[in-house]
């Protein structure tokens, strides 16, 4: 019995983490199932990359208020969390505050008396996050997409880390051992007044139960990631490792097409060559993307790494002119759809087995994609490097190319171009009458 504790531990311990490898093993299968694209050039830029707009919060701080609150957060919850190798230690051998037997007293103080200080912060700030959100009701919460799951998991998120940082600091509060050192419990000797009545074993009951569910629910928070917007916690670093490195204003171009126009435009071409060799073999199967297998690898990681926070979609122009278009439910939709992609897979042994079913049409509507303005607003807006407008254009590509689904506006734009070698429906003899008049 008395090593009861440390074997429940054990089990908790390896199921938390067993679950946690198959999610991640289901997400980098469903990332996987994009086309492979080369980003592989100019490291060291996507390492800094990473450092300044991951790790640094840089575009975070853009909105002061909410980008310094969330570096608090971001911050605070980090740091805490490496007790958590005390709590696994102690949990495991059955020891109490294994740090006090490898620091000394005033450098654990220290290391203890930071973490309270933090999770005091984190405390208020996310207390400050759930205001704005459900009582100031920012409209960039409380779009049409925001369904009653994207905003319930913002509000749980909320929730747990309260729940966490409290028990954090109850859990010090009534540990009597922690209290005596006197170093460290800046802020948990505060608290520790509210237990003043209590008998020592009371005590003891409330400081293991604390523990207890503390570890617990950080073991719960890290398997509620995969099925929340807070997967970003952890896709945000390879996101932005890999995120688009060429102008925004650059866009992608089929290879086939490029030579294909490029020797229309060429006076000493020979209309009537045979392909070069291989030339085939460039002319990709589909053009464009009507579902998320068409897109590439990094795309469908930037719909995993989605945080919803609406700020692509605020930047909208025609978002902010009414229109159907929401960059973030772009996002949301591909993500969504590639979960329902993963499933299929799953129920049918690896294999996909067609369910009818497509991004396009069925997520994602023709409205909404010629909506854009190809502006990048949504691109430069996003705090990690998420790129909605390169889902948006390939998925127009497909509509164009393979459909000739093209708006009659843009059709005709593009028959005047053929015939009259101007986007305007005046023949080129005419074009300089204007001038006569």
């Amino acid at each position: 019995m008395q090593y009861l504790p440390n074997i429940l531990f054990a089990i908790i311990l390896i199921v938390a983490i067993g679950y946690f490898a198959k999610n991640v093993k289901s997400l980098i299968r469903n990332i996987k199932l994009g086309k492979d694209t080369d980003v592989s050039d100019n490291k060291p830029q996507r390492w800094k990359n990473m450092i300044m707009i991951a790790l640094g919060q840089s575009k975070m701080v853009r909105r002061p208020v909410s980008g310094i609150l969330h570096v608090i957060v971001y911050v605070g919850f980090i740091i805490i969390n490496m007790e958590v190798l005390e709590i696994i230690l102690d949990g495991l051998f059955g020891t109490h505050r294994v740090g006090l037997r490898v620091l000394p007293i005033s450098v654990y103080g220290f290391l203890i008396g930071t973490f309270e200080i933090l999770a005091c912060l984190v405390f208020v700030s996310v207390i400050i996050f759930w205001i704005r959100r459900n009582i100031i009701k920012l409209a960039r919460f409380w779009k049409s997409e925001m369904t009653s799951w994207p905003k319930n998991d913002g509000n749980f998120i909320l929730y747990f880390e309260m729940v966490l940082m409290s028990l954090f600091l109850i859990m010090n509060a009534a540990d009597l051992q922690f209290q005596a050192l006197d170093s460290g419990n800046i802020i948990s000797k505060h608290i520790a007044l509210w237990f003043s009545g209590f008998s020592d074993s009371a005590l003891h009951t409330i400081e293991r139960g604390a523990w207890w569910l503390h570890i617990i629910g950080i073991l719960t928070f890290l398997n509620y990631l995969y099925f929340s917007k807070h997967l970003h916690i952890l896709l945000a670093f390879p996101n932005t490792f890999y995120g688009n490195l060429k102008p925004k204003g650059q866009m992608t171009n089929v290879e086939a097409v490029t030579k294909e126009v490029m020797m229309m435009m060429d006076p000493n071409a020979d209309p009537f060559a045979a392909p070069e060799e291989g030339a085939e073999e460039d002319v990709p199967e589909k053009f464009g993307a009507s579902d998320v297998q068409d897109l590439n690898w990094v795309q469908l990681l930037n719909a995993y790494t989605c945080t919803e926070c609406g700020r692509c979609t605020s930047e909208c122009p025609a978002n902010q002119t009414g229109k159907k278009l929401s960059p973030r439910k772009i996002m949301m939709d591909t993500r969504d759809r590639l979960e329902e992609v993963g499933k299929n897979i799953d129920a049918n042994k690896g294999e996909f087995k067609e369910d009818g079913k497509q991004l396009l049409n069925d997520y994602i509507s023709t409205e909404e994609l010629w909506a854009c303005t190809s502006c990048n607003a949504c691109v430069e807006a996003c705090p990690v490097s998420i790129d909605p407008l390169s889902i948006i254009l390939e998925m127009r590509r497909y509509l164009v190319m393979e459909q000739s689904a093209a708006p009659t506006e843009l059709n005709n734009m593009m028959t005047n171009i053929e015939n009259n070698g101007a986007p305007w429906p005046y023949n080129q003899m005419d074009r300089l009458n204007w001038k006569n008049e």
